[in-house]
């Protein structure tokens, strides 16, 4: 009786605070908005409050009730009429968030972590999850993780096609416990089950180190509140090393926040525009970089097909802007901005809100950014977990453009 009470509460959750706040019972109320819904369905508009919708929910609900053989679940038949609310956008990008998905949400830009040490993206046309980075001495390398793998399933439910942020929420959790993760391999026709214990991850974005000749080289693999001054300090110290040029390696990084890649690019571009979006009420929001910082010399950028989003806006404004090289292969091209509305329950409404702009006025949506000089990574490396410099075939080529 008490899981029917919870049930009953969930599915009317979503409708019964419109006809309260109408102050009317809710006969009157279908009289009253009837009119109004009938306008909004011949429209088109969107109208999930409406009489039409709450009768409809009515209906469902009183067939489950009578008909449906097993217990019911009713905090998690709420949650999908949200998620459904929300996939029915047809936006692969746009999620409902519950609390625990949104914390994990927050807590994956906070520096640390507790999961399995994978580095992960997702194809938006076939909806494929591919681990691009696997983090030395983590317990996905000690399960026997590769770059390439394509996660199948997490804990026996397949993930293909389901928003990566809640992904990554159900292979995060508490330490020490573990998780089963299948993968697919390039060339084994079987999935392969690993399971592997969470642990604490401390979050390093960035990477630095000098490399013959005087060549900084600095791997950034995602742009969160962490990266900024994690980069800023690589780019000083390599500085104080003597750095006489650098390589900024973009390749495999998904993107994250813009503002992180705003204040990185402000400490490289000349004074002048950075990025700018647009929404649908063309509405334009520009960041521009100051004429405190401006990066001289010689400058390389590494990307590939897995560079995208934020990425994106780094490699655009330095291509724009003329100050360095684009190496490797064309960029994955996600030219939308997405924005996460907190609820006021602790959960959460991520929606594509505008396009970006890069500082010449283009949109690389669906395009992706050309690179200046185009390498394949040769096949016989492309899944190791670390790459050594000499067979990396694209960082040598970029050492090349620059000590030219």
């Amino acid at each position: 009786m008490e899981n029917k009470k919870q049930f009953i509460k969930g599915i009317l959750a979503g409708f019964l605070l419109t006809v309260l706040l109408g102050g009317v019972a809710f006969g009157g109320y279908r009289m009253l908005t009837q009119a109004s819904d009938e306008k909004k369905a011949e429209s088109g508009e969107l109208n999930l409050t409406g009489t039409e919708v709450q009768g409809k929910l009515a209906e469902i609900q009183n067939l489950i009730e009578q008909y449906y053989l097993d217990e019911v679940d009713a905090e998690q038949v709420e949650n999908y009429l949200y998620k459904g609310a929300v996939v029915g956008l047809g936006d692969a990008y746009a999620a409902y968030y519950t609390r625990d998905e949104y914390q994990s949400l927050q807590d994956s830009t906070n520096g640390s972590y507790c999961g399995i040490g994978v580095q992960v993206t997702q194809n938006m046309s076939t909806g494929i999850i591919t681990a691009t980075k696997i983090f030395e001495g983590s317990p996905a390398e000690e399960a026997g993780m590769l770059p390439g793998d394509v996660l199948y399933q997490v804990d026996s439910q397949e993930v293909t096609g389901e928003d990566l942020t809640q992904v990554v929420s159900r292979i995060k959790g508490e330490e020490h416990t573990t998780v089963m993760i299948s993968i697919v391999r390039e060339g084994q026709s079987d999935p392969m089950d690993l399971e592997v214990e969470r642990r604490t991850i401390e979050v390093s974005t960035v990477e630095h180190r000098m490399l013959d000749g005087s060549i900084g080289y600095i791997a950034v693999s995602s742009f969160d509140d962490v990266t900024v001054n994690q980069f800023l300090d690589a780019l000083n110290d390599l500085e104080a090393q003597g750095e006489e040029s650098l390589i900024i390696d973009l390749r495999n990084n998904g993107g994250g926040l813009v503002s992180s890649v705003c204040q990185m690019l402000d400490r490289l571009l000349p004074e002048g525009l950075i990025v700018y979006t647009e929404d649908k009420y063309g509405h334009r929001e520009e960041e521009y970089s100051d004429a405190e910082n401006h990066f001289d010399k010689p400058l390389a950028v590494l990307v590939n097909g897995n560079s995208a989003s934020a990425s994106e806006i780094f490699a655009g404004a330095i291509k724009d802007y003329g100050i360095g090289t684009l190496v490797g292969t064309q960029t994955f091209g996600k030219g939308i901005v997405q924005k996460v509305y907190p609820l006021s329950d602790g959960t959460a409404v991520k929606l594509t809100v505008s396009k970006y702009y890069t500082p010449k006025g283009n949109n690389i949506h669906g395009i992706g950014i050309a690179p200046d000089v185009e390498v394949e990574l040769d096949t016989d490396v492309a899944n190791e977990v670390t790459i050594p410099e000499e067979k990396d075939n694209q960082l040598q080529k970029a050492i090349e453009v620059l000590t030219e």
